[in-house]
């Protein structure tokens, strides 16, 4: 009940649909979504919260399948308070929510290069930061000079990026900690260039990727030396379906929902690839797409 819960100054909603939150469409609902007001607002709700309920940050919803079951607990959404990028000589302070389509044109405006990548992301600066987002050669651990957090304890803290492990598409973010903010350090450029470079990479990837289709972006981990999506098309996997969702005929490392998949079909889908790319070249590839809540009825396992 809602009593049980501090009080708040931003939204809290109870049984909220997180299917229209995230880019495959699919999924059940959140015990509790939660839009802070501020950082202050999320802070204290995070240290009177009872520890025992479990905290899940969602951006753009981009990376992410949910489960048709629900996820448990607190679902953490930024707004519009999060969503601010600032730029200082050639560093960027940026909201947790920021796109990186924001990000990236505030730097060109400031005449910051190096982090138009960000553009190719359809994601939050919370998600960049927690998945080592990138894209085109770049990563976040190349730009990221400090992250601000709020732990799940409320504390508030800064970390630095060599405080956060990284490796491909993997930080050592706290269980349970929302990325408020980050600050990105680039280096000088031309705006005229930087947008030129921001176009190249809009239009590789409109020409490569199902960018019009109900996806989730790279579904698998590029293995050391390879490519994901090779795999996946010589194991015979392109336009492989699973109920309503299928393997992409532009982008083998993309899966779409046609229509009326389950979130129970995307992901047995993906588990079907990975089978079958194991069986042909002997690779165990690994999602790179976050799988999160609880299975529905009748999912199959």
């Amino acid at each position: 009940m809602i009593a049980e819960l501090p009080r708040v100054r931003g939204r809290l909603t109870p049984g909220a649909p997180l299917a229209p939150l995230v880019w495959f469409k699919s999924g059940g609902t959140a015990q509790w979504l939660f839009e802070p007001a501020d950082a202050d607002d999320l802070a204290d709700f995070m240290r009177e919260l009872d520890p025992a309920m479990p905290v899940m940050a969602l951006g753009l919803g981009s990376n992410l399948i949910v489960r048709d079951g629900g996820v448990p607990g607190v679902v953490v959404r930024l707004g519009k308070a999060f969503a601010k990028v600032a730029a200082d000589g050639l560093t960027l302070h940026c909201g947790g929510g920021a796109s990186g389509i924001l990000v990236s044109s505030t730097a060109r405006d400031a005449g910051i290069a190096g982090v138009e990548f960000l553009r190719s992301i359809p994601g939050t600066v919370g998600g960049f930061v927690r998945m080592n987002g990138g894209a085109y050669g770049r990563e976040t651990a190349d730009i990221l000079v400090t992250c601000e957090l709020v732990l799940r304890s409320g504390e508030r803290v800064t970390l630095s990026a060599g405080e956060l492990g990284y490796t491909y598409r993997h930080s050592a973010l706290p269980e349970g900690a929302v990325v408020v903010g980050a600050t990105f350090r680039g280096e000088p450029g031309e705006p005229a260039a930087i947008q030129a470079e921001m176009d190249r990479i809009a239009a590789a990837r409109e020409a490569s990727q199902p960018l019009r289709s109900k996806t989730g972006g790279s579904t698998f981990k590029n293995p050391a030396g390879d490519k994901a999506w090779r795999l996946v098309d010589a194991a015979g996997c392109r336009g492989l379906q699973r109920g309503g969702a299928q393997v992409s005929e532009k982008h083998t490392n993309f899966l779409i929902n046609t229509g009326d998949a389950t979130s129970a079909d995307i992901e047995g889908l993906g588990e079907d690839v990975r089978a079958k790319v194991l069986a042909h070249s002997g690779v165990a590839l690994e999602w790179e797409i976050q799988r999160v809540g609880l299975a529905g009825a009748g999912a199959a396992t």
